[in-house]
């Protein structure tokens, strides 16, 4: 005897409805264009505005230490950028553009700890041993090394496949279990 499908929409006493889809894992290539959007952007604000505030100064910009005034400024604008644009709005403009964006692993807000984690830890380390980006390539989620430290996931924003799931909901629907 079938049952009343009840206001929820599934039959009582049935296997609750999954997820069909979830969003598409962002993988490296995807992520290297949108980084080197980023660096554009970035070269721009820095030639646009930074070359010549210092050059209206009287200040050296080009010189060799890493501690140089000018050299100092551009490391942290290159992390305020990263940073405040993942916390305010996910994506920094090269993923907008590549229509990609930077989720907590659980599913939750980002938070000022996993912005700190991912964007300035964990991409030191990236930067450090350049080699770890490939990692991208060769991870079930494709998840970078600074992903992996802060429980973060890249995913494509209108991009979407099939979970894993679903698939197995449809197989019980085939053997007769969920009725």
């Amino acid at each position: 005897m079938t049952e009343p499908i009840h206001e929820t929409g599934h039959l009582s006493g049935s296997f609750p409805e999954p997820e069909e889809f979830r969003h598409a894992y962002a993988g490296f290539w995807i992520r290297f264009w949108s980084y080197l959007i980023d660096l554009i952007v970035l070269g721009s604000l820095s030639m646009l505005a930074l070359r010549p505030l210092f050059r209206l100064a009287g200040l050296e910009i080009a010189p060799d230490a890493w501690y140089a005034p000018y050299n100092l400024l551009t490391a942290a604008i290159f992390f305020l950028y990263f940073i405040l644009m993942t916390k305010y709005f996910g994506q920094t403009v090269g993923k907008m553009v590549t229509g990609i964006r930077v989720i907590r692993r659980d599913g939750g807000p980002l938070d000022w700890k996993t912005v700190l984690f991912r964007e300035w830890i964990g991409r030191y380390f990236s930067k450090t041993l350049t080699v770890l980006y490939l990692v991208v390539g060769f991870t079930p989620k494709k998840e970078a090394l600074h992903d992996y430290i802060a429980d973060t996931l890249v995913i494509h924003e209108e991009r979407y496949q099939k979970s894993a799931l679903s698939r197995g909901y449809a197989n019980r629907l085939q053997d007769g279990h969920a009725l």
